[in-house]
């Protein structure tokens, strides 16, 4: 019994681990390749400042692919990471998931304190 909690506790650690490193990634996009594409968008955006339509948007970011694409990656990665914190938060995690981060527990707990994951899943053991 106690070590059926001890799993569950851990499968939960490993569950906000797997979120937190992605939103961790999530950052360092938008802090590189983000803040890169602003930049080379900077003209763009001032004279979005002056007078904002929908076609400047568009023209900007067709004439401007590269600043674009990398705007876009870091958009879209942000909408689905909000997307799939709210699933989780109001639906849990789907079999699918669930099955997946056990089978990484159990390796975890197999391979022991020499996996680079055990200090962060398996406190106190």
């Amino acid at each position: 019994m106690n070590d059926e909690f001890d799993f569950n506790q851990d499968l939960e650690r490993l569950q906000q681990l797997t979120m937190l490193a992605w939103w961790i990634f999530c950052t360092l996009l938008w802090l590189t390749v983000g803040l890169i594409s602003l930049w080379a968008l900077r003209d763009e955006i001032a004279q979005l400042r002056e007078y904002f339509t929908w076609t400047q948007v568009r023209y900007g970011l067709v004439y401007n692919r590269i600043p674009g694409l990398g705007l876009g990656l870091c958009v879209g990665l942000t909408v689905g990471l909000l997307i799939s914190q709210s699933r989780h938060i109001l639906f849990g995690w789907s079999e699918q998931e669930n099955q997946r981060l056990r089978a990484l527990l159990l390796r975890i707990r197999k391979q022991g304190p020499s996996h680079p994951l055990w200090r962060f899943v398996c406190r106190g053991r």
